[in-house]
This record gives C-alpha cells, sequence and structure tokens, in this order.
C-alpha cells in the first residue's frame, strides 16, 4: 500500500483513503481514492503472490459503477491475459508492483 501512495504522489495524484464502508458488489474493496485534473480514480490493490485474474476485474468494475466511478486502476503482482483484454476493453488501469517500483526507483 505505502508504493503504491509513494508511485501515485510521485505521478502528481492527490491520495485519500475511502470514506465509504462495505462493499455493496460480491467481494471487492477500495483501498484508494486517487484524484488527477478533476479525474477520480478507485484503486483496489491486490498483494498477492499469484496472478489476478478476469474475475477480479469484473468486480472492480462492477464496484466502481455501483460507485458511480470511471477508470479504475487495479494493482498487483501480475495479470492474466483474460484480465488485460477486460481491461483494455473497459478502460481499467492495470499497474503491476515492478512497473511501480521501476518508477520509485528512477
Amino acid at each position: 500500500m505505502e508504493l503504491a501512495i509513494k508511485y501515485f504522489t510521485r505521478r502528481g495524484y492527490r491520495v485519500d483513503k475511502p470514506r465509504f464502508e462495505e462493499s455493496s458488489s460480491r467481494n471487492p474493496r477500495i483501498d484508494l481514492i486517487v484524484t488527477k485534473q478533476n479525474k477520480i480514480h478507485p484503486v483496489m490493490i491486490k498483494d498477492w503472490r499469484r496472478t489476478v485474474g478476469v474475475n477480479v476485474v469484473i468486480s472492480l468494475d462492477k464496484e466502481s459503477q455501483d460507485k458511480r466511478f470511471s477508470n479504475p486502476i487495479l494493482v498487483a503482482e501480475k495479470f492474466s491475459e483474460h484480465a488485460r483484454a477486460y481491461a483494455s476493453r473497459r478502460g481499467i488501469i492495470l499497474i503491476t508492483k515492478s512497473e511501480i517500483i521501476r518508477e520509485l526507483l528512477r
């Protein structure tokens, strides 16, 4: 979580913790809300050592729609090809932990 906060701050986003309580969708949890140029993005961080599948991306998409956000961001170790394809179609931003580390080491 701290790496993600540093990453978004360095990229010019304002970072906030979400104010809403329980998720209305099945399982997802929004960890951060990042704002830049009047665009608000919910961020979900999956700190798993395994590949994140399309079901997690779909859950984040539904949760974002329920909360009336657009262009959610999902941070994880790696993503399946199906997850990447769905995210591409729906405008969901996928960021790997290695991308964050590379950016912070610059």
